[in-house]
């Protein structure tokens, strides 16, 4: 079936929104490479049978399974894919001054936060204006793409975040996992942790993405929102953080920790608990003892919302429309449910956006069941309407949480300062 795409105006590029992808561009999660690009530049609007692909995935060569996945999708199309892979942040800037140039490429695959500024400049087609179907996204997950109630992608995969545990640290502490179900019983345990002589919990409060992406579920799990940095939910979950270190549950080495940091942290055997994310399933395996998972606690119970991270799939604009259909097919194709699982499997894992994809893949591997779990209670860090104001916003709340952990603000000063730049910053 044929698909009448508009060629929507491009508004022009601002160095404003070059200077947020840099913010929403940080590695934040181990899927995400910070290594330099390979390939070299693709060039666009190839010929009718050579397609243009970029992806955030230069640690994976020509030779490795995800690159022949590409490529079989290509096939599957008819065509042949010149595939280009940078880092994070150089994806979403080049494909900035692609669209500048008119030379976008067919697909790009892209972190999440960063289709809405893509998406803003009017370089995006809409997933109805390509004829995708997406009813069968989980809501949540599709959302981060969604920009004026118009979505622009597709999400490849999610990841996200919860509690991986010791075994062995717990049980000689006393600590039952199951127990832990809301912030209290949480603060309880590693008090239990520390008296038993171990190190209660670790996470990374960085300055940068990764400090707002971790600090997130505790955030939400209040009740707040990042429209109202300052609000008393938000303060509460600041100070659950800075208690946390006054008590001594968690050391001082959280101020600077990445999540790379925290999880080499955690493999040393000394904590009961690291904040972390499914990417750290295969190595959490291969621990020199037990671990397992638990949900990331509401301040009052239930599942805190914690930030998807993962790709998109979108589809630039082209002056030659006529190449649509072929890209709408090598879409198509990657998103499938078998092609949904094929990705978990390949990344070890990203959770499939759909039911039927998330059933596929606990049908191979069972274990991950509390990985959908927590996926299927994410948001996306833009889904609130933020838009393109969610770096702006995010690097507020970083910077909150740097200035109460290191003491140089009390949470509610930090926090109250944070809601002030964020809206200087912001339309």
């Amino acid at each position: 079936m044929q698909h009448t795409v508009r060629h929507p105006r491009r508004k022009p590029t601002t160095l404003a929104a070059a200077a947020a992808l840099a913010l929403v561009g940080v590695g934040v999660l181990g899927a995400c490479s910070s290594g330099g690009g390979a390939g070299g530049p693709g060039a666009s609007g190839g010929s009718d049978d050579t397609y243009t692909w970029w992806d955030p995935y230069p640690q994976h060569d020509a030779s490795s399974d995800w690159a022949g996945r590409v490529q079989a999708c290509g096939e599957e199309a008819g065509v042949t894919i010149e595939r280009t892979a940078y880092d994070t942040t150089a994806l979403t800037n080049q494909a900035l001054l692609a669209a500048q140039e008119g030379a976008s490429p067919d697909v790009i695959l892209l972190d999440n936060p960063a289709v809405s500024t893509l998406a803003d400049t009017g370089m995006l087609t809409t997933v109805e204006e390509f004829g995708l179907d997406t009813s069968a996204i989980d809501q949540n997950l599709l959302d981060a793409g969604v920009v004026d109630g118009a979505a622009y992608g597709i999400p490849i995969g999610a990841n996200t975040l919860s509690l991986y545990y010791n075994a062995e640290v717990l049980a000689d502490a006393g600590v039952d996992p199951e127990s832990i179900g809301d912030w209290d019983s949480l603060t309880a345990a590693l008090k239990k942790v520390t008296e038993a002589g171990h190190k209660g919990i670790t996470f990374a409060g960085i300055g940068t993405e990764e400090g707002s992406f971790q600090f997130l579920p505790w955030f939400w799990g209040a009740g707040a929102d990042l429209t109202d940095l300052d609000s008393p939910e938000a303060v509460e979950a600041l100070e659950l953080w800075t208690g946390w270190l006054d008590k001594g549950y968690a050391p001082n080495s959280v101020i600077n920790n990445s999540q790379n940091t925290t999880w080499e942290e955690f493999l040393t055997g000394d904590f009961g608990f690291v904040e972390n994310g499914t990417w750290q399933v295969n190595s959490a395996a291969d621990a020199g003892f037990e671990t397992g998972i638990v949900q990331l606690p509401g301040k009052d119970g239930g599942v805190a919302p914690a930030p998807t991270g993962g790709e998109f799939i979108v589809a630039p604009v082209q002056e030659d429309t006529d190449r649509y259909e072929t890209t709408r097919a090598i879409v198509e194709c990657m998103t499938t449910p078998e092609g949904f699982v094929e990705t978990a499997n390949t990344f070890a894992y990203y959770i499939p956006p759909t039911q039927d994809g998330q059933t596929a893949l606990l049908e191979e591997s069972p274990e991950l069941e509390p990985w959908v779990e927590a996926v299927n209670s994410a948001k996306g860090r833009t889904s609130d309407g933020l838009g393109t104001d969610y770096p702006v916003i995010s690097e507020a709340l970083w910077t909150a949480v740097q200035n109460a952990l290191s003491g140089a603000a009390s949470p509610a000063d930090a926090l109250a300062t944070a809601q002030a730049d964020a809206e200087s910053g912001t339309h």
